[in-house]
């Protein structure tokens, strides 16, 4: 069973800065603050008054700032729109409403078998970003498509053609530069031998693989199930550092995700990728967004080590862990690729560094390694940045997504927040 508490924010969550976002009940106007004053109604806090009566429930983007919370939907609406301001931190001061949201209590009311939907719970903390994620950045990760892809998505092969692969490549490519000259010389005494891959083709050539996840607005966030479905045999999560990148491509911070994956659905063919990764449910983000400060940088995600438990109703349990430093491509050369004069995001994007690892501790018979099971709670963890818990399920066992762009703009009308 889920349960959230303190434990699960960044360990010095008191001094820095975060993006929330949470889903707040009607009748409880968000921009309530904690000496009741209705600052909407101050034209010098600059904030259009809104309208008298109930509210409908909705998500309202939240700063922790120093410990302290301010309400920012009243001025941006949504979480990208505050992420492209010219400085999202000043901005909390500037233009955040001090507001009595209780972090502690809203992480206590979420996970999703005992949510009171008459009391706040948080969401993945972003929103019209485009999500997008980053496939074979680590060698270890590398290798496991090369297995998926020669198992042709059976798991009962994959310990034998782990250990084959392994004796042709090595698993220590740490020092190989994508594009590089080395690399480029691999890749031929590769072709050579008849082992070239396309998950090879983009773990050391000059190109990123860089895909969509999902949609806007349907990631979940922690406390959340995350989606397996049915017709899979071999899952995994991915615990993933993830660049939360503006719409002139700047990184303004980094949070946890769980990238869930499809292996055999992958292994059968890389053209079934959306099929693999964009399911219901089976994108986690969270617990919050961290903003880049002085305190904490883009030096402190790559050296950042993710931390892999999984705990299953028929006793299974595994931990693994991993450090994002160890990626093969810089991040700043993967946002690169991902954003500039040829791919714009007018909303920012958020983006999937790929994994350190894949787990394959055997759950079943020997050589089986391990998948998914109904049940399994999965923690994603980093001191940093906190802990991302979810408990899968099959796809159509999730809520269905439902609240997409059109819903959000609908729904800011209704409760009288101004788009901006």
């Amino acid at each position: 069973m889920l349960r959230l508490d303190e434990h699960a924010l960044p360990a010095d969550w008191p001094s820095g800065a975060y993006v929330v976002r949470a889903q707040m009940p009607a009748e409880m106007p968000t921009h309530q603050i904690v000496n009741d004053r209705r600052v909407p109604g101050d034209r010098r806090a600059g904030v259009p008054r809104l309208p008298d009566g109930p509210k409908p429930p909705g998500p309202a983007v939240i700063a922790l700032l120093e410990g302290a919370a301010f309400d920012m939907t009243p001025n941006f609406a949504t979480a990208s729109a505050w992420l492209n301001s010219e400085d999202p931190i000043a901005a909390i001061r500037q233009k955040g409403v001090p507001t009595a949201f209780d972090m502690r209590a809203a992480l206590a009311n979420t996970p999703h078998h005992a949510r009171d939907p008459l009391k706040p719970y948080l969401l993945a903390p972003v929103d019209l970003q485009a999500v997008k994620a980053c496939g074979v950045t680590y060698v270890r990760s590398m290798l496991e498509r090369v297995i998926e892809e020669r198992c042709r998505g059976d798991a009962s092969q994959a310990e034998a053609v782990r250990a084959e692969v392994r004796s042709i490549i090595g698993d220590d490519l740490s020092a190989l530069r994508p594009g590089s000259a080395e690399a480029m010389r691999l890749k031929a005494a590769l072709v050579a031998k008849g082992w070239w891959s396309q998950y090879l083709e983009v773990g050391i050539g000059a190109d990123a693989e860089i895909f969509t996840k999902c949609q806007p607005l349907a990631a979940v966030g922690t406390g959340s199930l995350v989606g397996v479905h049915p017709a899979s045999q071999w899952s995994n999560p991915e615990p993933e550092a993830v660049l939360a990148v503006n719409a002139q491509g700047r990184i303004v911070g980094a949070m946890l995700g769980n990238d869930v994956n499809l292996r055999d659905v992958e292994g059968r063919s890389a053209l079934l990728l959306s099929r693999a990764k964009d399911n219901t449910a089976s994108c986690a983000l969270g617990p919050m967004l961290r903003l880049f400060d002085a305190d904490f940088t883009l030096e402190d995600v790559r050296a950042a080590t993710l931390r892999l438990t999984i705990e299953g109703k028929d006793g299974f349990a595994l931990e693994e862990e991993g450090a994002v430093g160890a990626i093969s491509r810089e991040p700043t050369e993967l946002v690169d690729q991902l954003i500039g004069p040829h791919h714009q995001y007018p909303d920012g994007a958020v983006l999937f560094l790929g994994t350190p690892f894949s787990p394959s501790k055997d759950r079943g018979a020997p050589g089986q390694g391990f998948t998914h099971q109904e049940g399994d709670v999965v923690r994603i963890s980093s001191p940093r940045l906190g802990t991302l818990v979810n408990e899968v399920a099959r796809t159509d066992a999730c809520p269905p997504w439902r609240f997409g762009i059109a819903a959000l703009m609908q729904n800011l009308l209704r409760r009288g927040i101004f788009v901006t």
